[in-house]
């Protein structure tokens, strides 16, 4: 686990959870505060890398903690536009790689991240809620693994549900790169 993420737990004795994603290796780990790996899931990041620039696409760096958490009891596969769901499901199950949908789909959940780091991830024009960066799944499973993603964090759709459902508003989150 990142030294930033326990000195944060540190600090927040109320919080037991930390999440690391790291993009050079398009994995996201679940950590106890007691530093054992909970649970790991592959994830997709920025296709532009790693950047923290509004306009950028990239995936932004350093510590971050999770401000929201949106979409609790949707079904899965549920669209979301605005942090919205649209009452529309994506059907995730008949996708493949040769069978590619219109748009970049925010589906099933949502763990809205809020940079903690004035001038690497908060702050005018790197800001990562200003740029929605977010955890969300995604209509494209077949790319997770692969950076693909505009900037926020797709995962599978099952696997989003499942760290929603474990982590709480205030989680932090270490985006190595």
């Amino acid at each position: 686990m990142n030294p930033k993420l326990s000195t944060f737990l540190n600090e927040h004795p109320e919080l037991s959870l930390a999440i690391e994603v790291s993009v050079s290796a398009q994995c996201c780990e679940l950590y106890h505060r007691d530093g054992e790996l909970l649970r790991r899931y592959p994830v997709s990041t920025a296709a532009a890398g790693v950047n923290s620039k509004e306009g950028s696409y990239g995936t932004p760096p350093g510590l971050h903690q999770v401000a929201e958490r949106i979409g609790e009891g949707v079904e899965k596969g549920m669209c979301f536009v605005g942090r919205v769901p649209t009452g529309e499901l994506a059907d995730i199950e008949g996708l493949a790689p040769n069978c590619r949908t219109e748009g970049d789909f925010i589906l099933s959940r949502i763990l809205w991240l809020k940079g903690l780091e004035p001038g690497l991830n908060q702050g005018e024009g790197i800001d990562s809620r200003q740029r929605y960066i977010y955890f969300h799944g995604t209509n494209e499973e077949y790319l997770i693994g692969e950076a693909a993603s505009h900037g926020c964090i797709r995962m599978k759709n099952d696997d989003v549900i499942d760290l929603f459902d474990r982590v709480a508003v205030g989680t932090p989150v270490y985006i190595a790169p």
